[in-house]
């Protein structure tokens, strides 16, 4: 299916259709759910237009494709799309990525080059993408992948963003009680 006519007009009522052609209200958690997703993939698209490192910039590119697709599975309810190998290619990336960083002995607090901080925001939008779905969840019950996904998601994100600093030679900052 190809979009030519981008102005239908068809949600000037309010209403937006899912890719089964229903149409639902704009403000349903389907739709806020879907709008999170695309929010998250926009954000690592703005990650994306930093230098990083060629691994890290694959890494997010297959991500955006993921969650390319899981938009399209929270537009296509009953069709799950995301599936194990995808899950575990993030748990794999994670591993992988954080195999080579000093342990953490304390928090770490949001900063350091341009590109992690960014990549701290594409967490938190990612922390808050997995809450609206699972809102979703508790409505219409989603496929337990796609939660999962999210939720691994944001555990590289985290990784990833001590990766870029320390390429960058950005020095953590640990968080201290005051």
């Amino acid at each position: 299916m190809r979009l030519t006519k981008i102005t239908t007009r068809t949600g000037d009522n309010g209403t937006t259709g899912l890719a089964d052609g229903s149409r639902i209200p704009k403000d349903s958690p389907r739709i806020e759910a879907i709008g999170a997703v695309d929010e998250l993939n926009s954000q690592i698209g703005l990650l994306l237009t930093e230098e990083l490192l060629l691994a890290v910039r694959d890494c997010l590119a297959a991500i955006q494709h993921d969650l390319f697709d899981l938009g399209g599975e929270l537009a296509l309810p009953q069709r799950p799309v995301i599936t194990e190998v995808q899950l575990a290619r993030l748990e794999t990336l994670t591993g992988q990525f954080n195999a080579d960083l000093p342990p953490l002995k304390e928090f770490i607090l949001p900063g350091g080059c341009r590109a992690a901080a960014l990549c701290h925001v594409a967490r938190t939008v990612c922390r808050r993408t997995e809450s609206t779905c699972v809102r979703l969840n508790h409505a219409e019950t989603l496929a337990p992948l796609l939660l999962q996904y999210l939720n691994r998601l944001s555990d590289l994100l985290f990784v990833l963003t001590r990766v870029i600093n320390r390429d960058s030679g950005h020095a953590e900052t640990t968080w201290q009680r005051r």
